[in-house]
């Protein structure tokens, strides 16, 4: 017995459960996995911790830094002194701002595009999205499709491709440019999501994000569950709901169901979720994206006065950052992969591509790395895919109100149903606190 089951022990689920404990309710963790932390797993690479997932947070990102902060999790600024290099038509290039240093007319271009961007984020609200005069029509087009309408240049267009794939893990021709208008709007904007400084990479924690849901973790001791996959969540007729998971089984007064939307297909609901819930499990899917680190004596490409930030027109790797612990080392090179070509392949090819293309950017020494490690997150048992979803065209006007309404007395959290910082850690904690409140106003009504 419970009052709430909350169904993931990510950053939302540990949010929700911890806050529905300081309102005094008896509550249960559910995890599939055999361990805490969803999207945020921290590894080792030559001794130091990194981040297979959600890795940075920056201004603004209130939730999380609050949440860290009083968890005792502290955080650095991203190494980001001297140039950033791209690789961009063959050629290997150096810049020192968020947009690389392109032709004139091939800047101009980028220009007039975000400016088109952001007067079009005006006229979409992110709480209600299909309520915009233009939502039909900005989902009835990917990001792809608008570029084109809007004459895009080419470069402007491939630097945009980058943004898509590190940001929901797919090509601009699958995501619907009303998404990206709201989840970019929920950010504060572009350049708040694609800055170092003053962005959302400006800060990471140096013993890794999970330390933070192994810290809440600890502070819910035994309410927290794992290796226990809920398999089926009944609504009964007297209002409790029973929660079935391998081994066990609870009966509660509310759920909160804390994992991406697609994957809520993978529970059995009884009776059956209405069918505009299950319309948009169907057409929420998830993005693809996977991450490689290879770490080094020492930070070298610093010697050269090079950031260790970078972008790459050719994959798989197409985005790093230098996520070393301090100029005496190891360097660490942190890059963003395409999970098309990278995920196929067996460890070793995984292994010598990622390398190739750290040399193709930092030179020769970045082939011979002291130690190296990769993830694929489309290979996991739970919950897999990329970062966020990667929410096609026509799906926000057909079944965006569903995203977090609630049935009965079940209610949904998950960063993909965050009004702020949708994606990322910050709209994860966010998301719990909302579901969870939520569950209490419904308690507390019927009580």
């Amino acid at each position: 017995m419970a009052d709430v089951v909350v169904v993931g022990a990510g950053f939302a689920g540990l949010s929700a459960a911890r806050e529905l404990v300081r309102l005094g309710y008896d509550v249960v963790v559910a995890e599939g996995r055999d361990r805490v932390g969803g999207r945020a797993y921290t590894a080792t690479v030559a001794g130091v911790p990194v981040d297979l997932g959600a890795t940075f947070v920056g201004p603004t990102q209130d939730a999380v830094l609050a949440l860290a902060a009083e968890l005792g999790c502290e955080s650095v600024p991203t190494y980001g002194h001297g140039k950033n290099l791209i690789r961009w038509r063959g050629r290997v290039r150096s810049y020192r701002s968020t947009i690389p240093r392109l032709s004139i007319i091939e800047l101009v271009d980028v220009s007039r595009i975000q400016w088109r961007f952001d007067r079009i984020s005006k006229r979409v609200p992110v709480a209600e999205p299909w309520t915009s005069p233009i939502a039909y029509d900005l989902d009835g087009v990917s990001l792809d499709q608008w570029l084109r309408s809007v004459h895009a240049g080419a470069s402007t267009r491939d630097l945009m491709a980058i943004m898509s794939r590190v940001t929901w893990g797919c090509e601009p021709d699958a995501v619907s440019m009303l998404h990206a208008v709201r989840y970019v709007k929920a950010a504060g904007g572009l350049g708040r999501m694609l800055d170092v400084d003053g962005g959302a990479q400006q800060d990471r924690f140096p013993a890794g994000t999970q330390q933070i849901a192994t810290r809440m973790a600890d502070e819910l001791g035994e309410r927290v569950m794992l290796n226990a996959p809920v398999q089926r969540i009944r609504r009964d007729p007297d209002g409790t709901v029973t929660v079935e998971c391998e081994g066990a089984e609870f009966t509660a007064r509310a759920v909160v169901v804390a994992i991406p939307p697609a994957h809520r297909a993978g529970i059995e609901f009884v009776p059956p979720l209405p069918p505009e819930c299950q319309e948009l499990t169907r057409h929420w899917p998830q993005g693809h994206l996977s991450k490689a680190y290879a770490a080094y004596d020492r930070p070298f490409w610093r010697d050269a006065g090079c950031s260790g930030e970078a972008l790459s027109d050719e994959g798989p790797v197409f985005i790093t950052f230098d996520v070393s612990p301090g100029d005496a080392g190891p360097g660490i090179l942190l890059g963003f992969t395409d999970a098309r070509m990278f995920d196929p392949l067996p460890a070793e090819k995984r292994r010598e591509v990622a390398l190739a293309g750290f040399a193709a950017l930092f030179g020769e020494a970045a082939s011979e790395p002291i130690d190296y490690l990769d993830h694929c997150w489309g290979t996991e048992q739970f919950a897999p895919g990329g970062p966020t979803a990667a929410v096609p065209p026509g799906s926000w006007t057909a079944h965006g109100r569903w995203l977090r309404t609630p049935v009965d007395t079940l209610f949904w959290a998950g960063t993909e149903t965050a009004d702020q910082w949708t994606g990322f850690l910050d709209g994860a904690v966010r998301s719990g606190l909302r579901a969870a409140g939520e569950a209490h106003q419904k308690l507390v009504r019927r009580s």
